[in-house]
């Protein structure tokens, strides 16, 4: 890089070097400011001032980054690291022990630091750890001493399907080898996009329109309405985007998706670029997940060697590239404009809407914003037509849906069926029913940011409108509790959830998720107070009405049916 006269070249010329490998692009501050903290263990001061220079931002600006991300690191960090999830299955299944446990057995050990962290999207080897960059778990403590070498633990198997499952997303898993295109192609992947190529793009779009796909992340938005927002967007360039920050605890869809078949993902990336006059994608994937980044990493370089990705794809007059943006933990990048945002090299806040990103997204530029599982979901619609996909289900809401069913249950993990499962169907069809000796006390629906469910709404069905009967779908995830878990510790330790991953952008839900946390802690070792009850109703209330966002927003929903179903353990004696 020629610096004008004048400007001060930066003190080290390392950084320059190392900033340069990146072209000098501010953008890229994360994966620069992550470069730097694995070569010194630490972002000093200095460092990231001269980083700074470079880019040419304000220092200010690069020290927000630095301190917001929760995988960057302003202290001293020693050559190992070992970070224990302390999120909901974690901690139901002992990650606060096993932390403990760990910190003894590596009390003497040199260049270890060990940190809690939020959730790992590892719910279903639980309790889970990142090593490094390495994914462990469960860890019991038969493993801890074995932490140190090379045990990573079990990863779960889902290539067979359960009985009653209906798979279109989880086809091929199992079949396709995730790491060879060969493969991939051998089992029908990108046939989907060869006929979106050979179709005019509205007619793309018309089709996804009338397959009547619903967003996967949570919302439950019509995918084909959005990729019409993008398509008429009268301004280029247009960006598509992939949103892989699966960081709502209990969620880990998203992984398996990318860890079975990555080449589907990127089929459907494709056809919605395609559809809508885009010619470059973006995945932003967790940067908790560095194995499944580098799966992505190997599909696209595989694709565009075959010519399924790239310029003029299969000899046809569309180009389009894909690029992968990795973050660096935080779970307010789960929103599409923090992602955005981040995206650009920025601290990962929420923007005001409107506008929306269909029309001012990425770089100013309109922007379609979707979930891994949607775009997994495209590529059998284009190759089988919407009526088929619309067949695949009795329900109203059409297609399939990937599940997430933990706890007390026999056989937890992940599934592929139809909407409208009630949660007793889901526990005894596809869960194996409760385990020996437990019996259903209440479950968390939709992740974190879920409801709540006592016995009496086991048999509700369950789609995206459900929420209002007081079972909520979310991302599809089930944790189920049986007798021996107190609902106030959940709501305790979904609030320290919160509190840990609030952006801290508003008062609503920085100071509400903290005191929410600070009352429930004291409830749950029964030291709760008369008024508490009602302070966390108004809190709630506070959140819901005034936080920026929807994850301040959100944080009511479990409170709300928390105060709701089981009143009797929030209020004290006195109340009562």
């Amino acid at each position: 890089m020629t610096y004008k006269k004048g400007d001060p070249p930066p003190v080290d010329p390392k950084i320059y070097q190392l900033v340069a490998g990146y072209q000098h692009d501010p953008e890229a501050i994360l994966e620069i400011l992550r470069d730097l903290q694995a070569q010194h263990g630490i972002l000093a001061r200095e460092a990231i001032s001269e980083v700074a220079r470079d880019l040419r931002i304000p220092i200010a600006s690069a020290f927000g980054v630095a301190s917001f991300y929760s995988m960057l690191s302003l202290s001293q960090q020693e050559a190992n690291t070992i970070k224990i999830c302390d999120s909901l299955v974690c901690w139901l299944k002992g990650a606060d022990k096993i932390r403990k446990a760990i910190e003894k057995e590596l009390a003497g050990a040199p260049k270890w630091t060990i940190e809690r962290t939020s959730c790992l999207g590892l719910c279903d080897r639980a309790p889970a750890a990142l090593i490094n960059d390495e994914q462990a778990g469960p860890i019991t403590d038969d493993h801890i001493a074995d932490l140190q070498v090379d045990w990573r633990g079990q990863i779960p198997d889902y290539t067979q399907p359960r009985p009653g499952e209906v798979r279109v997303m989880m086809a091929q898993a199992g079949k396709v080898n995730p790491d060879s295109i060969e493969s991939a192609l051998t089992h029908g992947t990108y046939q989907g996009l060869r006929a979106a190529l050979s179709r005019i793009p509205d007619s793309v779009v018309a089709e996804v329109e009338a397959s009547g796909l619903t967003g996967r992340g949570g919302a439950g938005f019509l995918v084909g309405r959005k990729w019409r927002f993008v398509a008429q967007a009268n301004r280029t360039p247009k960006y598509i985007i992939c949103n892989a920050d699966e960081s709502e605890p209990l969620i880990f869809k998203d992984r398996v998706l990318i860890d079975t078949n990555p080449h589907q993902i990127l089929e459907g990336m494709a056809i919605a670029g395609c559809a809508t006059g885009a010619s470059e994608g973006f995945i932003y994937i967790r940067g908790e997940y560095p194995t499944q980044t580098a799966r992505l990493q190997n599909a696209i370089e595989q694709a565009e060697k075959m010519g399924w990705l790239g310029n003029n794809i299969q000899e046809s007059n569309f180009s389009f590239h894909i690029h992968i943006h990795r973050g660096a933990g935080a779970y307010i990048c789960g929103e599409e404009t923090a992602l955005i945002e981040s995206m650009e090299g920025k601290r990962g806040e929420p923007r005001l809407r409107p506008p929306y990103p269909p029309t001012y997204g990425y770089r100013g530029m309109p922007t379609l914003v979707n979930n891994v599982e949607s775009f997994a979901a495209v590529p059998s619609i284009l190759s089988n037509g919407a009526t088929w996909y619309r067949s695949l289900s009795t329900y109203p809401t059409p297609g399939t849906k990937l599940y997430v069913l933990l706890g007390h249950i026999n056989q937890p993990g992940l599934f592929e069926a139809p909407f409208g499962l009630t949660l007793r169907q889901a526990i005894s069809e596809f869960g194996g029913g409760m385990k020996t000796g437990s019996t259903y006390y209440f479950a968390l629906t939709g992740g974190a940011a879920g409801t709540i469910v006592p016995g009496s709404l086991l048999d509700i069905p369950i789609d995206y409108s459900s929420a209002s009967k007081g079972v909520s779908l979310g991302a599809g995830a089930f944790l189920i509790c049986d007798q021996t878990v107190s609902p106030v510790e959940l709501l305790r330790e979904i609030m320290h959830f919160f509190a840990a991953e609030s952006c801290g952008k508003c008062t609503p839900c920085r100071v509400g998720t903290y005191r929410s946390l600070e009352i429930l802690t004291h409830m749950a070792s029964g030291l709760g107070k008369p008024g508490d009850y009602q302070e966390l109703i108004r809190l709630a209330d506070v959140m819901q009405d005034a936080s920026f966002c929807g994850l301040g927003q959100s944080v009511a929903i479990p409170m709300k049916s928390a105060l709701t179903h089981f009143p009797e353990l929030l209020q004290t004696k006195e109340m009562r």
